[in-house]
């Protein structure tokens, strides 16, 4: 309850102080690249529910639906802003919106793409099923991008168990200085 309540009051206060840059991302995607300004994909949320979380498009829109690490030249889809976008994590903006609605949450295990059934599976034998998705997590600011998926689970059941507000705390301060410092960041 207590979670649900700091992301809702954090979700409402980031949203206003964040509305003209989002509004300036959005037409920037628009300006430099045909097609959407955002991309939906499906993701895994809590108990493996399937919901549609948004970004800021950073990829072309014939790029294949597949986590970026498994396409051979990454580089060759990432639109005119987007290499920008995603090592500011800027293209994560409008996940703010599935915190709202309850799809998200500021900490957890990032969604995983609905087709990545070897993580799917390993998170849910870990019971990481359990918890909500976060914008931010234990893993993320243990690796990123650069984590195999057994290292990746491994920290996402650590946070199972240490989760609490003050842990969520501490993962976002971390997570701040890891966006500015840009690591973790592989493409």
């Amino acid at each position: 309850m207590l979670k649900r309540l700091f992301d809702l009051t954090l979700v409402v206060v980031g949203g206003l102080m964040l509305a003209l840059p989002m509004l300036a991302i959005a037409l920037s995607v628009r300006m430099t690249s045909p097609g959407p300004v955002l991309y939906w994909s499906d993701r895994v949320g809590r108990l493996n529910r399937i919901f549609r979380m948004p970004k800021f498009r950073s990829m072309r829109i014939d790029t294949p639906e597949v986590a970026t690490h498994l396409l051979q030249d990454p580089g060759e889809f990432i639109t005119p802003v987007g290499a920008f976008l995603r090592k500011t994590s800027l293209d994560e903006l409008p996940q703010l919106w599935c915190i709202l609605t309850g799809d998200m949450s500021f900490v957890g295990p990032r969604p995983a793409l609905h087709n990545q059934a070897d993580l799917i599976d390993l998170r849910t034998r870990a019971g990481v099923h359990e918890l909500v998705p976060g914008l931010t997590g234990w893993a993320q600011i243990n690796g990123r991008d650069e984590l195999p998926i057994p290292e990746k689970v491994a920290l996402d059941a650590e946070y199972l168990i240490k989760q609490g507000f003050f842990f969520d705390i501490r993962i976002i301060w971390l997570t701040a200085i890891k966006v500015l410092r840009r690591d973790g960041v592989s493409h």
